[in-house]
């Protein structure tokens, strides 16, 4: 099938790279007589792309792509790229893309059993396009992008398309999480995620340092803090099991060096203590991010401890003090890490202020096409949160940000009147209520005093 793909993506970069915006806009309303012509054309040409009652087939296997196939097929490309025939072409992409509609549940099903995925075209270099298998999304509308942008993918199912041109200097990394990491969401159709901010306490210290005429500050973690944040990560953890939730989020910045073997190490000894509690633990535990050799970077577990991946902060947050600048002083990685499941679509975590430089999130969601983001935070407030959040609705894509009381400055204790949200897609006759889930801040926190016992769970349920 690797030839496959690869003629794929070189008709997507032929397409991408001589139709105009306008011609996908006309395209979105063909005529039928037009869509006849075409399925008669590639009929006459590649039978076997088609089922004995004249609809398209969705069973193209490999041992039919043979010699024979490959040349019609490129011989048909050629005929319709000499005569200008868009239309034609844009036809012959959507046959194929739904005549391998289960060889891509197929590939689905063996990436699930590796550690992260690669494209299935091996000429992205060439054509500047990567697929792969896409996984749908119940809250995620059929036609979802039409409606905001006017291009190609707008005409695949089976297909995820990548433009490097979007993706830019980015890497992408693909976990395709098999199906039973989420045990309970097939039947239920909903995710539930619970979120804690933790704790008041900052149990880290800030240092400023200057380098290339820049001022920058860093993050320390004394060892004394460790245990106490441990235990209280762990607690918190089995508190969401209690409640037999999918995902839990932590805030950012209040990690250590030591957290994620001290959690997998719990998680070890509670399948031996109490097995049926164990099988409750959240199918993925998005640690506090933590800083380490001039990276901010979140841990990303699975319910039995195993180390999905580590996704590190991108885009420096920029602090005041007396008056002065001072920068944030992270290397990114440039890795994104993106989790496909089907049912769910596809998951990115944007830590804090990766979610709030525009472009760069929206670079994300128009690349991997998003359906769920998860923003830990460490932030003064919520306002430019929220109204990011905007940004990722008419997408689709459901956001869950947990900030942390630790982050409150005295001074700004007005913008802590919420330390979480969770913005999500709603049905037309649910009640607009619904769409934005507030997690109110602890009213003692403003007093200075914390009981460390903040946990907040919501429910993300198909539409």
């Amino acid at each position: 099938m690797e030839a496959l793909y690869n003629i794929i993506a070189e008709l997507c970069s032929y397409i991408i790279h001589s139709c105009t915006e306008d011609f996908f806009v006309q395209y979105s309303c063909v005529a039928s007589s037009e869509k006849t012509r075409v399925e008669n054309l590639v009929r006459s040409k590649l039978p076997v792309l088609f089922r004995s009652d004249g609809g398209v087939t969705h069973t193209l296997a490999d041992r039919e792509c043979n010699e024979l196939f490959y040349t019609t097929l490129l011989t048909l490309i050629e005929e319709l790229k000499e005569k200008s025939d868009f239309f034609g072409i844009m036809g012959v992409t959507q046959i194929l893309d739904e005549a391998l509609e289960n060889e891509l549940k197929q590939k689905t099903l063996e990436f699930q059993k590796e550690d992260f995925s690669v494209v299935l075209n091996t000429n992205r270099e060439i054509t500047q396009i990567g697929l792969l298998p896409r996984c749908s999304c119940w809250w995620e509308r059929k036609r979802r992008l039409s409606h905001c942008y006017n291009r190609l993918d707008n005409f695949l199912f089976n297909f995820l398309l990548m433009e490097n041109s979007i993706l830019g200097e980015l890497i992408d990394r693909h976990y395709y999480l098999p199906q039973t990491l989420f045990p309970n969401f097939i039947s239920s159709r909903s995710l539930k995620i619970a979120a804690s901010p933790l704790r008041l306490e900052r149990n880290f210290d800030i240092h400023a340092f200057n380098e290339d005429k820049v001022q920058y500050f860093k993050i320390d973690y004394p060892e004394k803090n460790y245990s106490g944040d441990n235990e209280l990560i762990w607690n918190k953890i089995l508190d969401s099991a209690k409640n037999e939730c999918d995902i839990i989020v932590f805030p950012e910045m209040l990690g250590n060096p030591e957290m994620t073997a001290f959690v997998q190490g719990k998680i070890e000894g509670l399948k031996k203590d109490d097995a049926e509690l164990a099988v409750k633990i959240p199918s993925m535990i998005i640690l506090p991010s933590f800083w380490e050799k001039r990276r901010n970077t979140v841990t990303i577990l699975d319910k039995n401890g195993n180390l999905l991946c580590r996704q590190a902060k991108q885009n420096p947050f920029r602090a005041e003090s007396g008056g002065h600048g001072y920068l944030e002083g992270i290397v990114p990685s440039r890795v994104v890490n993106i989790f496909h499941y089907e049912g769910i679509g596809r998951i990115a975590i944007l830590i804090c202020k990766d979610f709030l430089t525009t472009r760069y999130m929206e670079q994300l969601m128009r690349c991997f096409k998003l359906t769920l983001i998860i923003v830990p935070s460490f932030s003064t407030g919520s306002y430019d949160f929220l109204r990011s959040f905007d940004l990722c609705a008419h997408d689709d894509c459901n956001v869950v940000w947990i900030n942390t009381c630790a982050a409150m400055e005295s001074n700004k204790k007005s913008n802590f009147e919420y330390v979480g949200y969770v913005r999500k897609r709603i049905s037309r006759f649910d009640d607009e209520g619904q769409q934005l889930r507030k997690m109110p801040i602890c009213p003692t926190a403003f007093d200075g005093k914390c009981g460390h016992d903040c946990i907040f769970y919501e429910t993300i349920e198909s539409v």
